[in-house]
């Protein structure tokens, strides 16, 4: 089977965002980054911004404890078509395995993060590919969008811790699982040389024979 979904897991600062971006472009399929999100949003038909807080995070221990004890209050903020409800990362996980899976079922795409390829493990047309970097590099990355050292070292580090707490938490793995994934990749070498060597991988596989059925 062709693979026809790319699902593209990466470290914070290892430019997983622009490869995703470039790879999508190279491949002529669509990109589901930021887009994910909004579309998560529109199913659950809630601000863009809610989603946006909720993404790739868990619920802070004190948001969890106001859940415990104000159980079917809401946050004035967040409006619901008429009904204002509580939008948060446990909500948003239950939108975001529906709106993933309907993203596969169209094909050609290429998914960033979220948890995809947790949700869609078990399709035999999706590449699993994980970016990451050394964290000189990272940082590095982060300070030519304006961060200080300081600020990205720190950034470094807790979107990761983030990242796997939320995956941990809502799908019960460590993040990164490396056995989830089809091909693991530093990017050090250049955000061009990675799309080439994951658009290889792709061909390569794509180009396997069709195994014949065994005679009786």
């Amino acid at each position: 089977m062709p693979i026809r979904i790319v699902t593209l897991e990466r470290e914070y600062g290892s430019g997983g965002a622009n490869i995703a971006k470039r790879l999508a472009a190279r491949l002529g399929w669509k990109l589901w980054d930021e887009e994910l999100t909004a579309e998560i949003a529109r199913v659950a038909k809630v601000d863009h911004r809610a989603a946006l807080r909720c993404d790739e995070r868990c619920d802070s221990l004190l948001h969890r404890l106001f859940k415990v004890y104000a159980r079917g209050s809401y946050e004035r903020t967040l409006p619901l078509e008429g009904e204002s409800q509580m939008f948060d990362a446990d909500r948003m996980v239950a939108v975001l395995h529906k709106v993933v899976e309907d993203v596969a079922s169209r094909g050609n795409s290429v998914i960033v993060g979220r948890g995809a390829p947790y949700i869609l493990r078990n399709r035999p047309d999706v590449f699993h590919v994980f970016i990451y970097a050394p964290v000189e590099e990272k940082i590095r990355r982060i300070m030519s969008l304006g961060k200080s050292e300081k600020e990205a070292a720190q950034l470094v580090e807790e979107v990761d811790a983030e990242r796997a707490a939320f995956i941990r938490h809502y799908f019960g793995k460590e993040w990164p699982l490396r056995s989830l994934y089809n091909l693991m990749i530093n990017s050090k070498f250049g955000d061009e040389h990675t799309v080439e060597t994951i658009s290889l991988e792709i061909a390569l596989l794509d180009a396997r024979p069709v195994p014949q059925a065994a005679s009786r």
